[in-house]
């Protein structure tokens, strides 16, 4: 990720319950099934591997995954969680890796953490030289999410429940296409505030920034479980193949 963006402790200590409160603990097992056909049973790079909600699942099915993070409190919780998953800390925007892989993925909106066109077609580079020849990358973002913004401002509610009250409020520049966010977490007496900055992609743009690497398209999905990709989806996974550019 953009060391203009790092997950502070606060985004660290909340990372498992908020990722179960959302479905993606759930949806883990559809990611890793989706994931490991890519892998061919070989190795996998996860770009913002975090505290391993995919990647040790996806090792469990055989795969040799291996992972990066900007953070080291993220860090700290995948080595709490596995000690099967060799990772290191580095900027996701320019990594190298004397290894090659299989299959390098990047899921829940992670690389629009990279804030800028520039560093995002620069990740798409390193993860390019990342990949054997013939290898996959697969991106998993977002459908910009657009509605409901009242002069460059948005508000909205990501969870209500008896316990807590989730909220995102963020301003939008279209000039840069970026959102700064605030996640606003009411819990009984407490509240959180958790800073958060990303720069979405439209997936004609993403397609355009992999072809200037050397990726082509291969596949694109609306979900895990390959369901069709339409003008309803709220995001998009998309399956880019190396081409030896």
């Amino acid at each position: 990720m953009s060391n203009d963006f790092i997950y502070n402790e606060d985004w660290a200590s909340i990372y498992e319950k908020f990722a179960i409160m959302r479905g993606k603990r759930d949806e883990a097992a559809e990611t890793v099934a989706f994931l490991e056909r890519y892998a061919s049973g070989g190795s996998a790079l996860e770009l913002g591997v975090g505290d391993g909600r995919v990647a040790a699942p996806l090792n469990e099915r055989g795969v040799r995954v291996e992972g990066i993070d900007n953070s080291d409190s993220m860090l700290k919780l995948l080595a709490k969680r596995t000690d099967l998953i060799k990772f290191w800390k580095a900027d996701i925007a320019n990594f190298r890796s004397e290894q090659r892989y299989n299959l390098v993925y990047c899921v829940w909106n992670t690389f629009t953490l990279v804030i800028t066109r520039e560093a995002q077609i620069a990740c798409l580079r390193s993860a390019v030289e990342a990949l054997d020849d013939g290898g996959f990358l697969v991106i998993d973002v977002g459908v910009p999410p657009l509605d409901g913004l009242v002069s460059g401002h948005q508000t909205s509610t990501l969870l209500v429940d008896h316990e807590n009250t989730i909220l995102n409020a963020g301003v939008h520049d279209p000039l840069t296409q970026t959102f700064v966010s605030s996640l606003l977490w009411f819990s009984g007496a407490e509240v959180r505030r958790l800073p958060h900055c990303v720069r979405y992609v439209y997936h004609q743009e993403l397609d355009t920034m992999a072809e200037c690497v050397g990726l082509e398209l291969a596949e694109r999905w609306g979900d895990w479980t390959r369901g069709a990709f339409t003008k309803e989806s709220k995001r998009h996974i998309s399956v880019y193949r190396r081409t030896g550019l």
